[in-house]
């Protein structure tokens, strides 16, 4: 039986899954809306997030598990059920508007927490690269479903854009090292994804 890593607060973790048999999880605008809606509403208070990329069907996030008393929420809630949460009702909100039934997401979620820096930064670009990468556009900046653009924006964001920014020194060696061409099959095993 495979042993699900737990979510240890404090810890920074790479979460990322699919939709059943790489179904779509995202049709519409609206969906991409909705899902970061509700990952507001049931990740915020438990986590920081670094990077996130929403794709047709499948996600990445880059968090960090706030410590128990950093989190804002007035009950006790273990991180791996505040994702759940977002799962089903994600799903069930889908479900409803599309008049389907069932499961949306592979079970369980994947996460793999982050063991040092170069991994951390390593997997911010390749986050932000997954479009291309899949060849929907030829650079991040062209993909409204990530944490790209906000990363090199001054808007207001929940996002930890200088946090991210500092781990590429500044700016302009942010966007250097998304130019880069990766090599996939390097990065996936890095990655271990």
């Amino acid at each position: 039986m495979h042993v699900i890593e737990p979510l240890i607060h404090g810890k920074y973790y790479h979460i990322y899954n699919r939709g059943i048999n790489s179904d779509a999880l995202f049709k519409e605008k609206r969906n991409y809306e909705y899902f970061l809606k509700l990952y507001d509403d049931h990740i915020e208070p438990i986590a920081e997030t670094f990077a996130w990329c929403l794709m047709k069907n499948h996600f990445h996030f880059l968090i960090r598990i706030k410590n128990a008393d950093e989190n804002n929420l007035k009950k006790k809630i273990e991180p791996s059920q505040s994702f759940s949460n977002l799962f089903n009702a994600y799903t069930k909100a889908y479900n409803k508007s599309y008049n389907r039934h069932g499961p949306m997401f592979e079970r369980p979620f994947k996460r793999k927490m982050i063991s040092n820096e170069t991994y951390f930064q390593n997997l911010i670009a390749y986050i932000h690269n997954n479009p291309v990468h899949h060849a929907i556009c030829e650079h991040p900046l062209n993909y409204p479903w990530s944490s790209y653009i906000t990363c090199v924006s001054e808007k207001k964001t929940k996002l930890k854009r200088t946090e991210v920014i500092a781990f590429f020194n500044d700016l302009e060696n942010f966007k250097y090292v998304h130019q880069l061409k990766i090599n996939d099959l390097s990065i996936d095993t890095f990655l271990g994804v």
